[in-house]
């Protein structure tokens, strides 16, 4: 880091901790001192143990669940405005609520505005998030949003695997801008899964668009959740005759059932970064991602003021 960019300090929410340090490696910086004091009743203060005032703050913290970890993000962002900070920087690998992105029936909340209505009232000046679940969030916020991709990460991977006959696939018809982006790039054919939903989480019918037929498949998604729509695109892709395959996904929620689900179906393997905490150990199919290095690159650019954009691939 150059000279005049020092005034700015690196802190971590509890659950994101893990990747922050990883962070403050790549960028061979300390991460700072805070603490966060929890109640018996289930409330908690935070608190910065060091010097913030007229500094740039840079807080990673992931929304997963529980709310915890955005009330967490909301308390930091409140407490280092009210310490003098110069600009408070929200670093959001996982943005969650996203799935609520618009009113897909009668009488429902849009959470992703919600949120981005929090945080900017919480005092964030910018955000720093990554694979959204739609695009169009990022109009959300009246801050500015640098929206990364983990195709900057999953790219030189998927060409590291050197398959034959690679085909890319998109679990539903709402990823095929996002598979349509990496068949592009890495000039293969792509396939598209067509499904209904009964309800949130359960799949109905589902069809394939597309040819298969001796072929190694690699579905790319933004997330996975209860691996539902995931496994179920995976066997019936081995029905159809692929060869083998695997899944690229930005966010390892991997609630409920999602371990049992891989681990019994035709997944070769799956592969997600580490936006959000787990233990491989837990699932043999599972293989982490880091995204470290690229959160570490962006803060050292938007800190020395450079351009973000030389560093995606998509």
């Amino acid at each position: 880091m150059s000279e005049d960019s020092t005034l700015f300090k690196v802190f971590s929410g509890t659950k994101s901790r893990y990747l922050a340090e990883k962070i403050c490696k790549s960028l061979n910086w300390p991460l700072g001192k805070m603490n966060i004091e929890h109640f018996s009743d289930g409330e908690f203060s935070v608190s910065y143990e060091e010097s913030i005032r007229g500094q740039y703050i840079y807080l990673v913290q992931s929304t997963f669940p529980n709310s915890d970890n955005l009330m967490e993000l909301l308390l930091m962002i409140d407490a280092a405005k009210r310490a003098s900070a110069y600009k408070v920087i929200a670093v959001i690998p996982y943005f969650g609520w996203a799935r609520q992105d618009r009113k897909d029936k009668p009488r429902v909340s849009i959470g992703a505005k919600l949120i981005a209505d929090m945080l900017t009232v919480a005092g964030v000046d910018r955000v720093i998030t990554m694979d959204l679940h739609a695009d169009q969030i990022q109009g959300f916020f009246n801050v500015p949003v640098d929206h990364l991709y983990g195709s900057t990460i999953f790219i030189p991977y998927i060409k590291s695997l050197n398959l034959e006959n690679l085909v890319i696939a998109s679990p539903d018809v709402g990823g095929s801008k996002r598979a349509g982006s990496y068949s592009k790039h890495l000039e293969v054919p792509m396939v598209l899964c067509h499904k209904t939903r009964e309800k949130a989480n359960v799949v109905g019918e589902m069809r394939i668009i597309g040819d298969v037929v001796g072929k190694n498949v690699v579905i790319v998604d933004d997330m996975v959740d209860t691996a539902g729509t995931l496994c179920k695109a995976a066997n019936l892709m081995i029905e159809n005759g692929a060869v083998s395959v695997r899944a690229i996904v930005s966010h390892g929620v991997m609630s409920g059932s999602a371990i049992k689900n891989i681990t019994n179906s035709a997944l070769t393997e799956i592969a997600f970064t580490d936006s959000i905490p787990f233990d491989c150990n837990k699932c043999e199919k599972a293989k982490i991602l880091t995204i470290s290095d690229m959160f570490a690159d962006t803060i050292r650019r938007v800190q020395e003021h450079k351009s973000i954009s030389e560093q995606y691939l998509l």
